[in-house]
């Protein structure tokens, strides 16, 4: 499949669920996303060593940083969520990917799109996810 094939291809639901070319369109979605998020990590570490503690008043340094705070946990978020796309990738290499894991149906193909990296129909998540708030209420 030539690139502008790959970009111009959308999954549908009148092909093969996980077929060669979905498996394959989702391959890159996950690693453009993976790309795009070491790129900007890339981007902060930079930005953070290039920012002088020198700033001319306590206020400015305060808020410096608080900024520096906000990025680094920001920062630390999109590790895990890498750590989530790396396990997508595995999923397709062994031909798990775009299962429930609950429940071993296929995952939505608009779920899919919206979310590469979940492991769970959207029914099976809604479901954990009322279970998850009846044990923090109790």
């Amino acid at each position: 499949m030539s690139a502008t094939e790959t970009e111009a291809y959308r999954p549908s639901d009148d092909e093969p669920f996980m077929s060669e070319r979905q498996l394959e369109y989702f391959r890159k979605k996950l690693l453009d996303w993976k790309d795009d998020i070491l790129r900007a990590s890339k981007d902060t570490l930079g930005q953070l060593q290039e920012d002088s503690l020198h700033l001319p008043d306590a206020a400015d340094r305060a808020s410096s940083e608080s900024d520096k705070a906000l990025e680094l946990r920001t920062r630390d978020r999109q590790r895990k969520l890498i750590s989530k796309i790396d396990a997508a990738l595995r999923r397709i290499d062994t031909g798990e990917y775009g299962y429930c894991e609950d429940t071993g149906e296929p995952i939505s193909l608009g779920r899919l799109e919206a979310r590469p990296i979940a492991t769970l129909s959207l029914e099976a998540q809604e479901r954990h996810e009322r279970q998850e708030k009846v044990h923090r209420d109790d």
